[in-house]
């Protein structure tokens, strides 16, 4: 007895073909790890091997809410890297009262009105504390540079709560829901990629892994001699002479106001190239406006494990918290006690 292949019966072969295809992709993304980092997610890479595994420290919810404005003793206009409030949370521990807000609030510019504005926010405090990540900070500086005799259209805002809140445990394994279906095997190619190839790896959206020398010593992931970076670190350009220039006029243009610049190196700085901005650094060093952050960094990265994310850009908790009591001896050479403790 001889089977026929009718039409019908091609198609629904290749109808439960395509449907296990799918279920099993599906399957295998619902199961890869849900990503907590930004260098893991938009890489796609796993956080079993680039996530880090020891537990952050806890700060005391009272000391991470934002002062309004009015009251506060320091305003600080910052980045990403000011949007956990944890930094700031070591000054508010030390009794400082804290307003943040941040850059992009402001189209990434400071105005010509830039005094004027500070006062109409009600800010009656003796410290601005300008914050900003060395990879952005000479765009924000042109930017400012071009709005020099312009006006801020928005007005000072600020949230009382972080605007980023951090992971405080380890993130747990949990079906990863939201995935789409191929993002699963291209997480899994891109590890097995990064895991063994013998030269940095470039991946999706300017994210490479690259070998970091004695990376065991500062990281708790589990590849932990190799680790993520933003190729926007080195894309932007290092920080030049022309940046600490236009900082220095924009700090002279509000002389009424006392200015502290709070420049946070990138990570790839920090970890593979120390000297990517040296010119500016020596200069900036030289200027004294504001804490040596490159020094602070050369020396804490060795001596704090996960000091920055290894699966992210950004300062971990760990370095936030050390980078918070680097600041505040900086306030406290121009406010050496917080106005609220004054007799």
């Amino acid at each position: 007895m001889t089977t026929t292949t009718t039409p019908a019966k091609v198609w629904l072969r290749f109808f439960l073909f395509g449907y296990f295809v799918l279920m099993a992709l599906w399957i295998i993304s619902l199961t890869s790890p849900v990503p907590y980092g930004d260098l893991t997610r938009i890489g796609r890479l796993s956080e079993r091997e680039f996530g880090w595994r020891d537990p952050p420290p806890k700060v005391d919810p009272v000391y991470l809410a934002s002062t309004p404005i009015e009251q506060a003793d320091v305003m600080v206009v910052g980045d990403s890297f000011s949007m956990t409030h944890r930094w700031q949370s070591v000054l508010a521990k030390a009794g400082y009262r804290v307003s943040t807000s941040y850059w992009g609030q402001y189209g990434e510019s400071l105005c010509g009105d830039f005094s004027q504005w500070v006062h109409d926010s009600g800010f009656k405090g003796k410290l601005v504390i300008i914050e900003s990540v060395e990879r952005l900070l000479d765009m924000r500086m042109r930017y400012s540079e071009r709005c020099k005799d312009g006006k801020t259209i928005f007005p000072y805002s600020a949230k009382a709560e972080p605007l980023i809140e951090p992971d405080e445990t380890v993130p747990a394994f949990a079906p990863n829901w939201e995935v789409q279906y191929m993002t699963g095997v291209v997480t899994y190619y891109h590890t097995w990629k990064a895991k063994n190839s013998p030269v940095d790896t470039y991946f999706d959206r300017d994210t490479w892994v690259r070998k970091v020398p004695d990376g065991c010593k500062f990281f708790s992931h589990r590849q932990c001699d190799r680790m993520p970076f933003f190729q926007e670190d080195e894309d932007n350009g290092p920080l030049t002479s022309d940046t600490l220039a236009r900082m220095k006029t924009f700090t002279q243009a509000h002389s009424t106001l006392p200015i502290l610049w709070m420049v946070v190196p990138n990570k790839t700085t920090v970890y593979l190239k120390p000297d990517f901005s040296k010119d500016f650094e020596s200069g900036f060093r030289d200027a004294k406006l504001g804490p040596d952050l490159y020094a602070f960094t050369r020396e804490k990265h060795t001596q704090i494990r996960d000091f920055y994310f290894s699966n992210d850009t950004h300062m971990s908790m760990h370095g936030q918290l050390a980078l918070g009591e680097r600041m505040l001896a900086a306030v406290r050479e121009v406010m050496p006690t917080p106005p609220s403790k004054s007799p």
